[in-house]
């Protein structure tokens, strides 16, 4: 099929919107989606980087199965733009909260644009180990995600790089895809007496010494080579990168982020938030990778419509106590002139 392509719509520093949704990946885009059909005006600033942008195709997506990333985020923005909500492509680097309510957000190019509340979804950044062509092969036969990447690998050599505690672990459910798994210890201590029985069990064989680089024939990763020379076939590489989010814009408000442990291992940082995203800050939400880092790309999205749909009921009850206010004016002052002339009975009258 032909990739839809939309043209960016300039931004003009006099435009306020209802909300502005910094990320234009599976979460944003489907918290534009809710926000445009609940007739909120709505704009997208997307940076153009998506974090999946290596992989050929998106997975465990229903009904979407197999689509390719960059297909998924140009159907997502003409379905926003189709609701009237607008996209941008623009690197935000910071936001600033204003006195008078709403924020200020702030594009590299210097130029800014006002909204009353904020969807951040700006994912996170996936650091890798430092082995020599890893980073070239990432997404393609360098990996981290079975449920992701499992069934395309299925009944290959795999081979996982340890890297603290989790390889164990990582080693074990890569096998449900292949009974090919080397377990690479490289910079990882020595597993203990039971994994060691566990790895046995499963017939996963341990491979001592660190990854010096990867082994590459014509297009394809055929090999580990290890710091005493040796070459093991592998043709994917499982790795637990360090998953830190991007959180730039959200410390330029003075939101912090939060370090995430699992099995012993800080696996990255994220930043807090409640179930619909909102954070501590009152009209900041967040959603996807940076509030959740090992959520998927169906999770990711479905983050967005919650966000999305909370962030509407947010600015209901804020217009709704407007309107209270405002029709309860009249009948203020109407009172308030009528204590004041019963005042100056009073005191006409030496009470």
């Amino acid at each position: 099929m032909t990739e839809q392509t939309l043209p960016d719509i300039p931004i003009s520093e006099e435009r306020h919107y209802d909300v502005v949704v910094v990320g234009g990946g599976a979460a944003g885009l489907s918290g534009a989606l809710t926000l445009a059909r609940a007739r909120r005006s709505v704009l997208v600033i997307d940076a153009g980087r998506p974090r999946n942008a290596p992989a050929a195709h998106v997975h465990t997506y229903l009904a979407h199965e197999g689509i390719a990333p960059s297909r998924l985020l140009a159907d997502g923005r003409a379905e926003v733009t189709g609701y009237g909500g607008e996209i941008v492509t623009g690197d935000v680097v910071a936001a600033e909260r204003l006195d008078a309510g709403g924020f200020n957000v702030v594009l590299r190019d210097g130029s800014m644009v006002a909204a009353d509340r904020l969807l951040v979804t700006t994912g996170l950044v996936d650091e890798l180990p430092e082995v020599p062509g890893m980073a070239e092969r990432w997404g393609r036969d360098v990996l981290h995600c079975p449920y992701c990447h499992g069934w395309e690998v299925r009944d290959q050599a795999i081979g996982i790089l340890a890297t603290g505690p989790m390889a164990v672990h990582q080693a074990l459910l890569w096998r449900q895809w292949s009974k090919d798994v080397t377990l690479f210890l490289h910079t990882a201590p020595e597993p203990g007496e039971e994994e060691h029985a566990q790895l046995a069990a499963r017939d996963i064989a341990v491979a001592r010494g660190q990854v010096t680089n990867l082994e590459v024939t014509g297009d394809r990763l055929t090999g580990v080579r290890l710091d005493d020379g040796r070459v093991i076939f592998c043709q994917a590489l499982v790795v637990l990168p360090r998953l830190t989010a991007r959180a730039d814009v959200l410390t330029s408000l003075g939101l912090g982020t939060t370090e995430q442990e699992i099995g012993g291992q800080v696996i990255g940082s994220y930043v807090a938030a409640d179930a619909s995203g909102a954070t501590e800050l009152p009209g900041v939400w967040v959603a996807g990778n940076v509030a959740n880092l090992t959520e998927q790309v169906v999770g990711a999205a479905g983050a967005g419509v919650r966000a999305g749909a909370a962030i509407n009921m947010d600015l209901v009850g804020e217009e709704t106590r407007r309107a209270v206010a405002a029709r309860l004016a009249p009948f203020s002052a109407q009172m308030e002139r009528e204590a004041c002339e019963r005042v100056l009975g009073d005191r006409r009258h030496g009470l």
